[in-house]
């Protein structure tokens, strides 16, 4: 087995060896993996923190050895960035732009000095929300993960990760997570609104907020209204998503 981490700002994860293929996830900096098979210009890789699977390139593969990537993964207090964009500086000096909730790791492998804002702990469920309004008009783009371009399972895994909690990938499997709400009004802001599609699967997750609102990505992130029907789009004045379950992860 061999282990790998992100060197780079931002690392695209395909569902298949190619540079067209769909994007499935991305790797933030400083995040960590295994690499589950190697082809001349492509490996398959399975990350730790959300144990998600694709290709990347291997010109944007970095390894790593095996004991250091279990001290990785012992680490209690993971070192995040906190700021929407920052930059860590390589013992030649030279910057690498990182971006909110990536990790700041203390490695052999990946030697940098970092002087932005840290957070290692587990916040309040009360900083939800104030985190997931960091993103807001954050434009939406299929498998991504950052402030530039995210979508709705990686929004909720995002916001949540800031704060010291981890989600799955997908909002499906997110939707395994945590206990489930009868109501909305049973709801409290920074619980997480599941929605399916007209086949009865889950595709859809955002973040509740207070007074019957929720922010989410549609397009954009956004808030909207929200009942027990579903999410009211005010803009177009109809339901875009009808509400499954409500759960309570933290």
């Amino acid at each position: 087995m061999q282990y790998g981490i992100c060197h780079l700002s931002i690392i695209p994860v395909r569902s298949t060896p190619d540079e067209v293929a769909e994007m499935v996830t991305q790797l933030l900096f400083g995040e960590h993996f295994k690499v589950l098979e190697s082809r001349k210009n492509w490996s398959r890789i399975k990350t730790l923190f959300d144990k998600c699977e694709g290709w990347i390139m291997n010109n944007q593969l970095v390894f790593i050895p095996e004991d250091e990537f279990n001290t990785l993964k012992e680490c209690k207090e993971e070192k995040l960035a906190a700021e929407l964009i920052t930059y860590v500086e390589d013992e030649h000096k030279i910057l690498t732009p990182i971006l909110i909730g990536s990790s700041i790791p203390n490695t052999p492998s990946l030697p940098l000095s970092f002087d932005g804002v840290i957070t290692s702990e587990k916040q309040s469920k009360d900083n939800i929300v104030r985190t997931a309004l960091l993103y807001l008009n954050s434009p939406e783009v299929k498998g991504g993960r950052t402030p530039f371009g995210i979508d709705a399972a990686g929004f909720a895994q995002m916001v949540y990760k800031i704060n010291g909690y981890k989600l799955l990938r997908t909002a499906e499997r997110q939707s395994t997570q945590g206990d489930a709400l009868s109501f909305v009004e049973e709801s409290e802001a920074g619980d997480l609104a599941f929605f399916d599609n007209s086949s009865g699967s889950i595709d859809h997750v955002g973040i509740i907020m207070e007074n019957n609102y929720v922010i989410h990505v549609h397009g954009k992130v956004r808030i909207d209204r929200l009942d027990h029907t579903g999410i009211f789009n005010n803009d177009l004045r109809t339901y875009t998503h009808q509400l499954r379950v409500i759960k309570k992860v933290i």
